[in-house]
């Protein structure tokens, strides 16, 4: 430390948590296994939505690694309960030979075997999930290593996707925010208008020098740069983002959408980026995004920002966002027993619960999980011919993330709140100054920005009571996050911000 102190280090979070206990739930969890599968690997028309932190390959391989051993084991109990059912056609026309002892034998053997290899099938599959969920959270390394690798074209399609800086919304998400992912909105707001027409005053009382003209893409480079250095925020991701209303993917431009029977791409050059800032379009606009995340991914703070300069006023959009940590659910690695006898007792006592169902159900979820897989390839196939034949306007945009949906408001605790409430008044000075910074550069007279900045300062960022429902607003600015019910002022959370964390709305095709 800088006067000298040895202090000890303390238990912290590491930077990976949230991806390996994410990679954990894959292996424990079958339903989010195979809906991460199919929303990371599957062919689709709709983009996904921002990767906020996430290491996207890591989780991929595991949720594909999870349901490939799921569907392994369904198909081999299916055989087994096949077998079962053998044995007991065999001893019931036993009944009706002369000699069915041969018969019986052969029964006691197929009934016999059936039920004792479904059942330690059933406990090998239960181990085996709990040992790659512990290696997961507990190994070393880059925690998408303990499983095979994806095909290197989907693995380059996820490795895009973290570095994004376009993102189509969905059309039912457009009625409330473009943010999809994001979390909850905590504050939305246009800034006081900040005049800049009028030049600085001469130090030296000679005249007063001439403005340097600027223009909003400017003044975006120059914040993202300050923000670094201001804000005080180690990990702060700045980055120019593009979001475009999914009905109007068609019209940005090859760059965006070079083949209209596949989903966009996530990365565009920055000159359509920054041709929307100046010159945004019909539902294309260029937000400055910062986005940082807390200790171990537990909550990332997001804030989205859009200069409007309109000679003779600047003013800034403000959008400021949260993601919650994640459910209880998704620890249920952490509960894990080590020791050798529960280790062992809870696998057996686990497995011969969970034997019956899975044993005899396990035609219905084969015939499920095809069916569902040939209604998506069916639904793509009807779609792209519709596209390419009718030329119908499709709605590419996201409804969401995977990292948002897995948020829980009600463990948004109060070391969370203080974090948030810091990253959020770090941020806000950060683009202040650096705003006024810019200004005095290019001679431009801040007057007119103090006094907006005494105005924008009173809105301050405050969690009150426990967060258990919708955000609404307070007096003076504040944001409450208290009791269940509808958003009044300008904040309103996102189509992903289902009520206890669920999905948002289903991507939809827009109407023909």
């Amino acid at each position: 430390m800088a006067d000298g102190r040895a202090l000890p280090g303390l238990v912290t979070y590491g930077d990976d948590a949230t991806n390996r206990l994410l990679s954990a739930a894959a292996h424990l969890d079958e339903e989010f296994a195979h809906g991460t599968a199919v929303e990371l690997t599957e062919d689709r028309l709709e983009a996904l939505g921002p990767a906020l932190g996430l290491d996207l390959v890591a989780v991929a391989r595991h949720a594909r690694a999870a349901t490939r051993r799921t569907l392994l084991r369904d198909a081999l109990l299916t055989g087994l309960l096949a077998m079962l059912a053998g044995g007991a056609a065999l001893r019931v026309y036993a009944s009706f030979v002369h000699r069915p002892d041969l018969l019986l034998g052969l029964s006691r053997f197929a009934l016999a075997g059936g039920f004792l290899g479904a059942w330690l099938l059933v406990l090998a599959a239960e181990h085996r999930a709990r040992t790659m969920a512990l290696r997961a959270i507990g190994t070393k390394g880059h925690p998408g290593g303990l499983v095979p690798p994806l095909a290197p074209a989907v693995e380059d399609a996820l490795r895009e996707q973290e570095r994004a800086n376009a993102v189509p919304y969905h059309e039912v998400a457009g009625h409330d925010t473009p943010f999809v992912g994001s979390g909850r909105a905590v504050l939305e707001r246009v800034w006081q208008p900040i005049d800049v027409s009028t030049p600085a005053a001469d130090p030296d009382g000679g005249p007063a020098p001439e403005i340097v003209p600027f223009d909003v893409v400017e003044l975006h480079e120059f914040v993202a740069g300050q923000m670094g250095t201001i804000a005080g925020l180690e990990g702060l991701r700045t980055q120019d983002r593009l979001y475009v209303l999914g009905t109007r993917v068609g019209y940005a431009g090859p760059e965006l959408l070079p083949d209209r029977l596949r989903a966009p791409r996530p990365v565009v050059p920055q000159e359509l980026v920054r041709a929307a800032l100046a010159r945004p379009g019909a539902g294309m606009r260029t937000y400055l995004c910062m986005e940082r995340a807390g200790e171990g991914g537990r909550v990332i703070v997001s804030m989205h920002l859009r200069a409007r300069l309109q000679h003779p006023s600047l003013t800034w959009e403000l959008a400021a966002y949260v993601v919650p940590p994640l459910r209880e659910e998704f620890e249920a690695v952490r509960t894990l027993r080590l020791d050798p006898f529960g280790r062992w007792s809870t696998l057996l006592a686990t497995g011969t619960r969970r034997f019956p169902p899975l044993l005899f159900k396990a035609p219905a979820r084969l015939l499920r999980r095809g069916r569902q897989r040939g209604l998506r390839r069916g639904r793509l196939w009807y779609w792209r011919w519709v596209i390419g034949r009718r030329h119908t306007e499709f709605d590419y945009g996201a409804t969401g993330g995977i990292r948002e949906r897995a948020g829980d408001w009600e463990r948004m605790g109060f070391t969370e709140q203080t974090d948030a409430v810091d990253f959020f008044q770090r941020l806000q000075q950060g683009v202040l100054t650096a705003t006024e910074r810019f200004l005095k550069a290019h001679n431009v007279d801040t007057s007119s920005f103090e006094e907006a900045r005494q105005v924008i300062n009173h809105h301050n960022y405050t969690f009150q009571g426990p967060v258990n429902g919708a955000g609404n607003f307070g007096a003076g600015g504040t944001v409450n996050i208290s009791a269940p019910g509808p958003l009044t002022g300008a904040a309103k959370p996102g189509p992903s911000a289902a009520p206890g964390g669920g999905p948002g709305p289903a991507p939809a095709p827009a109407k023909p």
